[in-house]
């Protein structure tokens, strides 16, 4: 563990801090900088969301990277690499037909930064966006700049009508398991389920179930319910499953632009102007 002389800023090593918590271990402690933007788990593992301690984090940072990350694999799947890379192995000219993006319609569940970068790209490749959030006030739609928001309860139904499904929203108690087995049958057969949220958003048997019988065609996964995902995952063999190692958010500009973001916190905190720090960690809703 390494810290400054006022607690102010601290860099923990989970794996060998035991049973002791951050305040066991820096009891001045007043800030954490986090290195991602789903730390809302974390947080409350450790105890900090029952207590004053502002948690800053990398909100916005990976935004760009998981964007391009859901439309790199929205086109491997409709414009058929797999299968272009076994005909190469093979030695194999055949003329085939592919799919495009313009008309198809995406489902986004989480509209916050990712969410809404998501759907700029999305919307450069000429898809309908719809997104499901809270707030369904007028506005709203071209605020996050979606074509449609849904309501909670109207998931399925957006579901029904989609032919891609994002998940980009943050895990609390009330998304945990928010895509199960009715809302899997829900979707259009054949739709595209990318999750770059986190795996326990997912019913994983469910999801295995659709895959194998077609109602999910294709699934890309940069995050499971357990990680790293076990060795006797039917994922790993699944024809129709591209897995990443939660690491789709990770490019060689990250370290520079997580370092940017720490500093102008710094920089705030040191001159008192603790407003200005951020994006900070809403405790309660984890997020």
């Amino acid at each position: 563990m390494a810290r400054d002389s006022r607690d102010a800023t601290v860099t923990w090593d989970l794996a060998a801090m035991g049973k002791e918590g951050p305040l066991d271990l820096s009891p001045n402690l007043q800030w954490v900088q986090t290195t991602s933007a789903g730390v809302g788990q974390q947080v409350k593992a450790l105890g900090l969301d029952r207590t004053d301690v502002m948690v800053t984090t990398a909100s916005g940072i990976h935004a760009r990277p998981l964007a391009e990350f859901v439309m790199a694999s929205l086109l491997y799947h409709i414009k058929r690499f797999p299968m272009l890379q076994e005909e190469q192995r093979a030695h194999q000219w055949q003329r085939y037909c592919g799919e495009g993006l313009s008309g198809k319609t995406l489902a986004l569940l989480g509209p916050g930064r990712i969410g809404r970068e998501v759907a700029r790209l999305a919307s450069a490749f000429g898809m309908t966006v719809h997104a499901l959030a809270r707030d369904e006030n007028p506005g709203r739609a071209g605020e996050l700049g979606v074509a449609r928001v849904f309501p909670r309860a109207e998931l399925r139904a957006m579901l029904a009508g989609s032919d891609a499904v994002v998940l980009a929203m943050p895990q609390t108690p009330e998304t945990e398991g928010m895509i199960g087995p009715a809302e899997l049958a829900a979707m259009k057969r054949g739709a595209i389920l990318i999750n770059i949220a986190r795996g326990t958003i997912v019913d994983e048997p469910a999801l295995i179930d659709a895959l194998r019988s077609g109602q999910v065609g294709f699934a890309a996964l940069d995050v499971t319910a357990v990680e790293p995902l076990p060795a006797d995952s039917p994922l790993w063999d699944l024809p129709n499953v591209l897995i990443s190692p939660h690491s789709a958010s990770t490019v060689a500009e990250e370290n520079a632009f997580i370092t940017e973001r720490f500093i102008a916190n710094l920089r705030h905190y040191l001159t008192g102007d603790l407003d200005r720090m951020g994006p900070q960690l809403d405790k309660a809703r984890l997020y």
